[in-house]
């Protein structure tokens, strides 16, 4: 694998991400402290980033610096849509499974106690 090659993992990615977090370029340009015109390099395959930078960008997108240099997709584009749309709703049933887990738990426990 070439610079080359890496330089544009990191360009597809990052738009990728910077799109997801509905951020224009002139906003994340600002969040991570580098100019508009490097950023449109950088997701132009153009230019590369320091470590720092590409710690700013990671961290501004709330992802690991390894996820903007990996290769491939893991999980599919129109999963990590639906993911997002219905990331509202995912947290409510996990939260009302995890109140019920706790629930039972504490009735389990009592159950201990009135038995001993």
């Amino acid at each position: 694998m070439t610079e080359h090659d890496l330089r544009i993992i990191l360009s597809q990615n990052l738009k990728r991400f910077r799109s997801y977090r509905k951020l224009s370029q002139a906003e994340f340009a600002e969040k991570i402290d580098i100019s508009v015109p490097f950023l449109s390099d950088i997701e132009n395959a153009k230019k590369w980033v320091s470590p720092a930078t590409l710690a700013k960008m990671a961290n501004a997108l709330n992802i690991g610096a390894y996820e903007l240099l990996k290769p491939e997709n893991i999980i599919p584009d129109n999963t990590i849509n639906m993911l997002e749309e219905y990331t509202a709703d995912i947290c409510r049933v996990f939260e009302e499974n995890v109140y019920e887990v706790k629930a039972n738990y504490i009735r389990q426990l009592k159950g201990r106690k009135k038995s001993n």
